[in-house]
This record gives structure tokens, C-alpha cells and sequence, in this order.
């Protein structure tokens, strides 16, 4: 029998969880040894839901795969250890304070890191971040500000994107007293128009929390911790805590040490291979045709291509690059968001509807009978459907208002065919066996068919489906 291969995973985030699924499933362990490394201790968890663990929440609740997982499936999981770079010549993974690892194939999955600007007063003489300044990205980091921020303190989190927003919000829910500052005129900028961004920012502040658009911090006030922050119109906040969530960029200090291609990410190609032989990058560090992605579903995308292509399973599989949607519930509220933002043609037509008494807004980018953008804030009964037609490319029913009402209007899809989770690609269909099979619980479907285990946006339907078709329970005889 021919020894295994030594495939060594770089990162342990939630690239690198689905990938070890996939691999796994294509029985990946026949011909490899696997290595996982991290730089936390502790399993892979899912960093969308850590808004749960700053609400309060113990930190189990986020953890996907507990270091026990991968001892059960013959997986060595290295926690609390950094590397330093890869020497593709000697084929070695260099680690700092330890001795060098052998790998035949490397995946550099190290995901992106927060963007901290260098504001006057943010760190202490040591470079360290001040007291009461958080980055909002790790499990230790929402661990560490849950136990510095108390009720009735004034929190200020820099962005308004989805991670401030959440960020936010579990800290109102903890009874601090919360501004959001935001560059850009309106919130989750990235995701929605301005109309969107407006009507997000109405119902947070409805939530409880506080908005500024337009602004940024300026230099932060207090010599020993932070007491408040100035903006860059002169205005002053009080502020014990101050999160700092204003966006991420790639992870790609191991690949340029290394000496492998970086663009804004890792340069691969259609089979997640970088020019370097034997290393392969995929997820938020990942470049692919020029486009990095911040979400998860084109990290799964490219873990089920590349699980194809390392196990042999596939070869021809290839990665062609994802199209641009998310489904997310923002600090309680749904949103969703696909394609473009924007007509780009002069012929593209533009359809909104805007529910005032609601605040929901729902708006759709139609170029002839095809969906090319369409995002909803409140209002996201169709997401789903959308969601499909877009990625399918299915034609629009003649007034493209209908698709907004009914899943089954446009005939583009049956009830059974309707996307539940976009994250999984799982349909209602799927769901429905499972359940009927005697799948009684949200955790027992998600188990079955991982539905409702990425962004969590899906939950709700899940939930609706399993009233309708879970079995009642046995009544028990006196």
C-alpha cells in the first residue's frame, strides 16, 4: 500500500470547515493524512453567529467542530499555532516556535483580518489596542468585550456594515447605550442603496440604538482606557466601549512570505491552484479572476470544487467564480441583497416598492425578462425565490411585480424546488424528506442536510416547514 499524502490545511475558519466536510465525504482519509492549523485554540466555529456569544451566549453555540470531530474522523488539528510561511522547495510548513511540518499539498485558507485605522489615542505606547477599544472578529475578541462592557455604559462601533450592526445591536441587548458610526451615507452600503441603507437605519434606531452616516472618528478621548471619541465634525461621544468593525481585508502575510502570488488575495485559478505547485487557497484569502468574496457561499462553492479536484472524485471540476447575493438577518431585521445595486444600462428598469408604515423596501434591477439585482429590507418573503430565478438565470413573468408575491407566479419553480438555504444550496424539497423521515427539530434538519448552519437567515422557514410536515408527537397513555 502506498503511503498517504500530506495535506496540510492553513487556517481553521469556517473555508476550511467546509472543505474538511467535503473531503471527508469523498473519503479523503484513504488517501491522505490531514493536518489542520490554527491560530485559536479550540475548533472551527461559525464567526457569522458571534453576535449570539457577545449577547450572552455560551461559546458552544457557534462551535461547528469541536476538536473531538476531528479526532473521530483521523483529522490532527493544531490549535494555538501559528505559521510563519511555507518553503515550497523543501515542500516544509514553517511554524513559529516549533519544528517545520512536511506537506505534499498545502491550502492556504487563512481567511481576512480587520481593518484598524491608526486613529490618534487608539493604542497604548506599546502598540497594543487601549482599553476599551475591540476588534469584532474573533470568539476572544467577543468574549474579551463581554467582560469589559457593563449595562449602562456608552458603546460607539465604527461601521455599519452587517458585523457593527450585529455588533451593536448584542451590546444594546446588553443594556449599553449604542451610536453607530458610519462613512458612508448610509448603512450596509455594500448591500443595499440608499433608500435600503435609510430604511435599515430607521428600524435600528427603532431597535433602540443610535446612527451617525456621513461620519467617522477622528482621535479617541482618554489617556489609561477610552473615554469618548471625537468625530470628524467635531462632535463628541462619550464612550467606554469602542468597537472597531469598518471592514477586512484579506489574510495574506503566509502567502507573501512564502513568496506565492497576491494580488488584493491569493491569485488561483479555476481549480483554486495558485502558481506555486502543491498550494492551493480558497475562501476570503482567495483571488479568483480578480474578485475576492466576503461571504460564505463562494467559500463552499470552492471547497466542493476543490474536495472534487484533491480527492480525484471530480478532476474536471472547476470553480467559474459565484454571483453576488446574500440573506442575512441584520441586528434582528431582514435583509437581502443580490446582483447589482444599480441600473448599469440605460434600458435596465427599476422597480421599488416602499412600505413607509412597515419600513420594508423591496427593490428589483430587471434588464429584458432576466434579474440582474434586487434587494429587500424588512419585507424578504421572497428572498428565497429570488434568489433561485437570479441564480438560474430564469425568466421574469411579464410584470415582475409577481415574483414578489408568489414563489410559483413566475413558473419558475415548484413549491418543491424552492431554495430554503442559498448557503447549502438545499431545497424545500430536501427538507420536507428529511423531516418526514423523522427529523423533528431544527437541529435534527440542520444535521441531516446542514440547512440553517451558515448565515442562520433560513431558520424561520425551516421552522414553518417542520409545523407543517413534522409528525405530532405520540400521546402518552396515563
Amino acid at each position: 500500500m502506498k503511503p498517504k499524502k500530506d495535506l496540510v490545511l492553513v487556517g481553521n475558519g469556517m473555508a476550511t470547515c467546509r472543505l474538511l466536510d467535503e473531503l471527508v465525504a469523498r473519503g479523503a482519509h484513504e488517501t491522505f493524512a490531514i493536518r489542520v492549523i490554527g491560530d485559536e485554540a479550540g475548533g472551527a466555529y461559525n464567526r457569522i453567529q458571534l453576535g449570539k456569544v457577545l449577547a450572552g451566549a455560551k461559546a458552544d453555540v457557534v462551535v461547528t467542530k469541536p476538536p473531538s470531530w476531528y479526532r473521530k474522523h483521523g483529522i490532527d488539528l493544531l490549535q494555538s499555532t501559528t505559521v510563519e510561511r511555507l518553503e515550497p522547495a523543501a515542500r516544509q510548513v514553517v511554524l513559529e516556535g516549533e519544528a517545520p511540518l512536511h506537506y505534499d499539498m498545502a491550502v492556504l485558507a487563512t481567511g481576512s483580518k480587520p481593518v484598524l485605522p491608526p486613529f490618534v489615542g487608539m493604542t497604548t505606547e506599546s502598540g497594543d489596542l487601549k482599553p476599551g477599544v475591540f476588534a469584532y472578529r474573533t470568539l476572544d475578541d467577543c468574549l474579551a468585550m463581554r467582560l469589559y462592557a457593563r449595562p449602562g455604559d456608552s458603546a460607539v462601533v465604527l461601521g455599519g456594515g452587517l458585523l457593527g450592526l450585529e455588533a451593536g445591536k448584542a451590546l444594546s441587548d446588553r443594556g449599553l447605550h449604542v451610536t453607530i458610526v458610519h462613512l458612508a451615507h448610509g448603512l450596509m452600503n455594500t448591500q443595499l442603496d440608499f433608500v435600503g441603507g435609510e430604511m435599515l437605519r430607521r428600524q435600528i434606531e427603532r431597535a433602540g440604538m443610535f446612527v451617525r452616516t456621513g461620519r467617522t472618528i477622528d482621535s479617541i478621548v482618554g489617556d489609561t482606557q477610552v473615554e469618548g471619541v471625537i468625530l470628524d465634525d467635531g462632535e463628541q461621544l462619550a464612550a467606554d466601549v469602542l468597537v472597531v468593525a469598518c471592514g477586512v481585508r484579506p489574510r495574506v502575510d503566509v502567502a507573501q512570505k512564502s513568496r506565492i502570488l497576491v494580488n488584493r488575495g491569493v491569485v488561483v485559478n479555476d481549480v483554486l491552484a495558485t502558481q506555486t505547485p502543491g498550494i492551493y487557497a480558497l475562501g476570503e484569502c482567495a483571488e479568483h479572476g480578480g474578485y475576492t468574496y466576503g461571504l460564505v457561499a463562494p467559500a463552499w462553492e470552492q471547497a466542493r470544487v476543490l474536495a472534487d479536484v484533491l480527492t480525484a472524485v471530480k478532476p474536471s471540476a472547476r470553480y467559474h467564480g459565484s454571483k453576488s447575493y446574500a440573506r442575512l438577518k441584520v441586528a434582528g431585521i431582514d435583509v437581502a441583497s443580490l446582483g447589482v445595486l444599480e441600473p448599469v444600462l440605460e434600458t435596465d428598469r427599476v422597480i421599488q416598492v416602499i412600505e413607509e408604515r412597515e419600513l420594508a423596501y423591496r427593490k428589483l434591477i430587471v434588464r429584458g425578462n432576466q434579474l440582474i439585482g434586487a434587494m429587500m429590507v424588512g419585507n424578504t418573503e421572497a428572498a428565497s425565490n429570488l434568489i433561485q430565478t437570479f441564480d438560474r438565470e430564469d425568466p421574469l413573468p411579464r410584470d415582475p411585480l409577481e415574483v414578489l408575491c408568489s414563489f410559483s407566479a413566475s413558473g419558475s419553480c415548484t413549491p418543491s424546488a424552492r431554495m430554503i438555504c442559498n448557503c447549502h444550496k438545499v431545497s424545500e424539497e430536501s427538507i420536507v424528506e428529511v423531516v418526514r423521515a423523522g427529523a423533528n427539530s431544527l437541529e435534527r434538519v440542520s444535521e441531516a442536510t446542514q440547512a440553517g448552519s451558515g448565515c442562520g437567515s433560513c431558520k424561520g422557514e425551516i421552522e414553518q416547514l417542520l409545523q407543517l410536515h413534522a409528525a405530532p408527537p405520540l400521546a402518552r397513555s396515563a
